[in-house]
């Protein structure tokens, strides 16, 4: 029972997944963030390949902004990776997170940057 947030995270994420399922006309864009970093990739889950990353992790990202700056330019950067890569359709994977904050900030910057969902 000390795990309580992290348990109602999972069972989110599995009733999510239930219903949405990338392929490779309509990659799935999973986000993942943790307390410093935030990462997205765009997944075929039809043949199980990432098709494109992107994350707070890599050098070229900005280092000395706040979180929201961050998830910004992640969700810029998942663009441009993905319209590199040909795809322009994608399916939304919240991954069990509100869709508020970093995950909206970063939702709406790859919407910006011309992908669809």
């Amino acid at each position: 029972m000390s795990n309580l947030k992290s348990n109602r995270r999972l069972r989110i994420k599995r009733r999510i997944r239930k219903n949405i399922s990338g392929t490779s006309a309509r990659p799935r864009l999973s986000v993942f963030r943790s307390n410093k970093q935030i990462y997205a990739q765009l997944i075929d889950d039809i043949n199980g390949v990432t098709l494109a990353s992107a994350s707070s992790y890599e050098k070229d990202a900005a280092t000395k902004v706040n979180k929201i700056d961050q998830a910004k330019s992640i969700g810029k950067k998942i663009a441009e990776n993905g319209t590199k890569a040909g795809i322009k359709d994608i399916v939304f994977d919240r991954n069990g997170y509100l869709y508020h904050g970093r995950i909206k900030a970063l939702a709406d910057s790859a919407r910006e940057n011309g992908l669809k969902f």
